[in-house]
């Protein structure tokens, strides 16, 4: 199959065993799969899908992965949130294992992070994946970084406005939502700094006011539907009245990559009292200040961008 990961950082470690995650012919059908090829990177759009209930993403399973991963890699807070936050929510005083097996009362919201590090849910990740690489690696080069993310939701749930570094697919497994959406790259949603913020250590949470909202897309999700979101655009997600299981498989591209080195540059210039002009976004070329960047990393290791 031959999806890079070693060189960015992904560790196979958790105890939890392997087991069987064969998949149908397809989980993606070919007008999804020509729909994607069409729309990929830059355009959100939805697709069909056919994962069915799988025995690795029923509430036990999950409750049980959580218990297995490190605790960096588990996330769980009430569910009643605002759209826009300053930085992390309290926790909610439920386990994770509680949160999970009672998701449809405990009014909580929880994502499981990097499930890759257990085996069969590796498996799982990188055979979704495969149907969609000849379409990903034509347009954006080699597939890097494949992680996977289950999300658990009790109903009516949020999660807050936020933007992502990777090219992600969110597929709904269980209940609805709908996930709104914002330009990629239109510094009204995101403005620079805070990218820039983001790429040198800091939140993916976005402040919130009521005067974007009418720059959202609201793409409705199903049981059998996805959405794909590109890299770094904005969203938050309502869930359903009832609670919902999804599985977001996500990837990098060296054009990510290269996006994320320019913005802590710019990050750099910035603290010298210049205003740097934002990155490209794809096809354009961030390979200089990319580069820049990487060459400063190597020089002082040790100092932040």
């Amino acid at each position: 199959m031959n999806l890079r990961s070693a060189d960015d950082g992904v560790q196979i470690s958790c105890s939890e065993p392997a087991r069987n995650s064969a998949l149908p012919l397809a989980v993606f059908p070919a007008q999804a799969r020509s729909a994607f090829a069409q729309n990929y990177p830059e355009v959100p759009h939805v697709l069909s899908h056919n994962l069915p209930q799988h025995e690795l993403l029923t509430l036990d399973s999950l409750a049980g992965l959580a218990a297995h991963l490190p605790e960096s890699s588990v996330e769980y807070n009430r569910g009643d949130l605002p759209l826009g936050i300053d930085g992390k929510p309290a926790p909610t005083g439920l386990s994770i294992a509680d949160t999970i097996r009672h998701i449809a009362t405990s009014n909580s919201w929880a994502v499981l992070k990097n499930i890759e590090q257990s085996p069969g849910y590796r498996d799982l990740l990188l055979a979704l994946l495969a149907e969609l690489r000849p379409a990903i690696e034509a347009r954006t080069g080699a597939m890097l970084r494949p992680q996977g993310y289950v999300f658990i939701s009790s109903p009516n749930a949020i999660t807050p406005y936020h933007f992502d570094p990777e090219h992600n697919i969110l597929l709904q497994l269980v209940g609805s939502k709908v996930m709104t959406q914002f330009p990629a790259g239109n510094p009204r949603f995101a403005p620079d700094i805070t990218h820039e913020a983001y790429h040198t250590g800091g939140a993916r949470e976005l402040r919130w006011n009521d005067d974007l909202a009418d720059g959202g897309t609201e793409f409705a999700l199903q049981a059998g539907q996805a959405v794909y979101v590109p890299v770094m655009a904005p969203h938050f997600v309502l869930n359903g009245p009832t609670s919902s299981i999804s599985l977001s498989i996500t990837w990098r591209s060296d054009w990510s990559f290269a996006e994320a080195d320019a913005r802590a540059f710019n990050h750099r210039i910035r603290r010298l009292g210049l205003n740097p002009r934002a990155p490209g976004r794809w096809p354009a070329d961030n390979n200089f200040k990319s580069l820049a960047c990487r060459a400063l990393r190597r020089l002082s290791p040790d100092q932040q961008d």
